[in-house]
């Protein structure tokens, strides 16, 4: 399938023009300042993709290599949503609930004091072993990965409170998928959600070797080096908690299924209750531990914008119902029901903190402040 949004003018899908020239000089100005190589946006409303611009590099090393507009970009957490969307599709056919137990689909993972810990409260980063992570020997042996997450040791009794389990909620999840089905969690992805929306050349877990070429490479500045790589098999492994690519058309018109309460144009991928419930803040005002204390407002997926004075990534201003994700370091992704917006901005550097989230702040006012 071609790319499913048509294109439309930033005026007649009432976007004021002045924030728009301020998110590109600001983004130019990032890339000028040396803060990231290259970025990619993307804005959409009512079905339309609005705006998608490309800058800077994909490539300094070896030679610098210009980014293009199908260049896909390392997504880090945005990948969650994407992991919990084929979870969505298997408890719409009835192969799990969000309240059934880890363990009865994985009995080994009871060991250990887990025996208990439910689907909901991994996906709301409730279960107790935020530390938890999984080998990069397992990255590609999913009988290893199985395994070592059953093999996870719990910090805090489940369910007593809430701190992101940034790397070990989604590769249970994913685990949960296959051994509900059968399938590898990345063809589960792809073949229900992906493919049906028309984005399986947009969005990516797991990247065919013969599209690497098209991978944006991914840099640290110090003092933010995390795990990953640009090797072939970080690309491959498609991690179902922070290896996704994408580009920002891609992800735009993701949440635009989201806004269209599970449809894109003609194709239905999810019922208008599921894409309400995964979408609602499942967590109250509860602080999350490994995000300073901010109330993260998560959902079975996103997290919600809601009216706290903090938050990660939605904008300040932002419309409280407003929900997305963002990506360590990186990007973001966001819908706002109240407009029919949805934006992306993904860049291909991992910028440490307090920068990160004050620049995630402008860049999403930006947006907001544009829609009329």
């Amino acid at each position: 399938m071609s790319y499913p949004l048509p294109t439309a003018d930033l005026k007649s899908l009432g976007f004021a023009a002045k924030p728009i020239d301020h998110l590109d000089a600001l983004i130019r100005s990032h890339i000028a300042a040396g803060y990231y190589p290259g970025a990619q946006v993307a804005l959409a409303r009512h079905g339309q993709l609005a705006l998608y611009r490309t800058y800077g590099n994909a490539r300094t090393e070896g030679g610098a290599q210009t980014a293009a507009d199908d260049t896909i970009w390392l997504m880090f957490s945005q990948t969650k949503v994407l992991c919990m969307a084929g979870l969505w599709a298997l408890v719409e056919e009835g192969k799990l609930s969000f309240m059934d137990k880890v363990a009865d689909h994985l009995p080994e993972f009871a060991a250990r004091g887990k025996a208990d810990i439910t689907i909901h409260q991994v996906a709301t980063h409730q279960a107790g072993f935020p530390s938890a992570h999984m080998e990069r020997d397992a990255w590609l042996d999913h009988g290893k990965m199985r395994a070592q997450v059953c093999d996870f040791s719990l910090e805090w009794t489940p369910g007593s409170r809430m701190a992101y389990h940034g790397r070990s909620a989604h590769p249970v999840l994913a685990m949960v998928m296959e051994a509900a089905t059968g399938q590898d969690f990345r063809d589960i992805i792809r073949e229900r959600v992906l493919a049906p929306l028309g984005l399986d050349n947009d969005v990516f877990v797991g990247v065919p070797e013969t599209l690497h070429h098209r991978c944006a490479e991914i840099y640290f500045t110090k003092g933010s080096e995390m795990p990953y790589d640009n090797s072939t098999e970080l690309r491959l492994a498609g991690l179902p908690h922070a290896g996704g690519f994408g580009t920002a058309r891609g992800m735009a018109a993701f949440y635009q299924m989201m806004l269209g309460k599970g449809r894109l144009g003609d194709v239905r991928v999810f019922s208008p209750r599921l894409v309400d419930y995964v979408s609602r803040n499942h967590t109250g005002e509860l602080g999350d531990g490994t995000m300073g204390g901010i109330p993260m407002h998560r959902g079975l997926g996103p997290h919600v914008r809601g009216m706290s004075d903090r938050i990660r990534g939605l904008g300040t201003i932002g419309h409280p119902d407003t929900f997305g994700h963002g990506g360590a370091g990186t990007s973001y992704s966001w819908a706002d029901p109240d407009s029919g917006v949805s934006f992306t901005y993904l860049t291909n550097n991992v910028v440490p903190d307090p920068w990160h989230s004050a620049r995630l702040d402008r860049v999403a006012n930006l947006v907001h402040a544009a829609i009329d």
